[in-house]
């Protein structure tokens, strides 16, 4: 049988995303890969809503509660960062090295920010403590909105 190149792509491209999937230990399903790879391809710090707005027109029978659920277990399972930076909506994060975000006051964009002091993430020992994650986040305005 005979594959047109643009098959393959999208065959291999589900595959990685379901070997990423078994490394955090998701049972990939078909809603759960769509969101990934959603994420993947699309570096943009998205909501519910534009997850959801950007795969419903292809899965029908997807439903916000789906994705919302499907984000908890992403976060749960360390494979996805939720971010507080946005005081509307939660945003995801694909990238999970630790980095920090700017949110332009503008556009709304968030951007990643990988040269932040590596220090910033350090927290002192402590008895009183026990940490579990770290968000530095920086608020402003971006280039394209300043040049505006």
């Amino acid at each position: 049988m005979y594959l047109q190149p643009i098959h393959t792509k999208i065959m291999n491209q589900t595959l990685q995303t379901h070997n990423y999937l078994l490394k955090f230990s998701i049972k990939p399903s078909v809603q759960r890969t769509a969101v990934m790879e959603f994420l993947l391809n699309n570096r943009i710090h998205p909501t519910i809503d534009e997850i959801y707005m950007a795969l419903s027109p292809n899965m029908p029978t997807l439903s916000k509660t789906t994705v919302y659920n499907t984000l908890d277990l992403f976060v749960e399972k360390g494979a996805v960062q939720a971010l507080a930076i946005d005081e509307k909506n939660a945003r995801y994060d694909v990238d999970i090295s630790k980095h920090a975000h700017f949110r332009c006051n503008s556009c709304g964009k968030v951007f990643d920010l990988f040269n932040v002091n590596p220090e910033y993430f350090q927290f002192p020992e402590s008895d009183k403590f026990k940490i579990q994650a770290v968000e530095i986040s920086y608020s402003g305005i971006c280039n394209s909105c300043k040049e505006n």
